[in-house]
């Protein structure tokens, strides 16, 4: 399959779910994925972050040699909101590597607390700051503090229900 022809040609679930099932946990058939995601046009990157976080969570081993240019992305602007969206997807379900973890708390805390950001963006990177308290818990007060002025705030249901969740995670780290 040539990954890109075809995310030229649509973007659909069914696409998403070929392209998983074709990658497989094949390292090199991955590194293209990532290629096309990291250096990709605006579109092209939008349109293979969906394929590529669903190959993150399937297959983690994968990615751990590109979670420094995950990150490097994530704290650019001007990508896709899509772009940010799946690579705090990754993050939220596979563990930080501690070299990037600092960055990662930067970039997740200042995702949560921009009220302009888009509400899945915003919600994932809820629960990546949540994980990231439980790897370094003297950061659970300052989420804590951020989570509960949220929760009294009008919220859309997404992020409400993150709020929700992660404080009862944080509730449970001891600090």
């Amino acid at each position: 399959m040539d990954i890109g022809k075809r995310l030229q040609e649509e973007h659909s679930k069914n696409l998403t779910s070929a392209i998983v099932k074709y990658v497989d946990a094949d390292p090199k058939k991955i590194k293209v994925l990532m290629s096309l995601f990291l250096h990709g046009d605006y579109t092209m990157s939008q349109r293979s972050g969906w394929a590529l976080s669903e190959c993150a969570i399937k297959y983690p081993e994968l990615i751990t040699r590109y979670m420094g240019q995950l990150v490097k992305k994530l704290g650019e602007r001007n990508h896709h909101p899509a772009v940010y969206r799946n690579i705090l997807r990754i993050f939220q379900a596979t563990e930080i590597p501690q070299k990037y973890s600092a960055k990662m708390v930067e970039l997740s805390f200042g995702f949560v607390m921009n009220e302009t950001e888009p509400i899945a963006i915003r919600a994932f990177s809820i629960t990546v700051a949540s994980n990231l308290c439980k790897q370094f818990p003297d950061l659970k007060n300052e989420l804590l503090v951020i989570l509960n002025t949220l929760s009294q705030l009008p919220q859309k249901p997404a992020i409400g229900y993150r709020v929700k969740s992660a404080l009862k995670e944080l509730q449970k780290i001891k600090s």
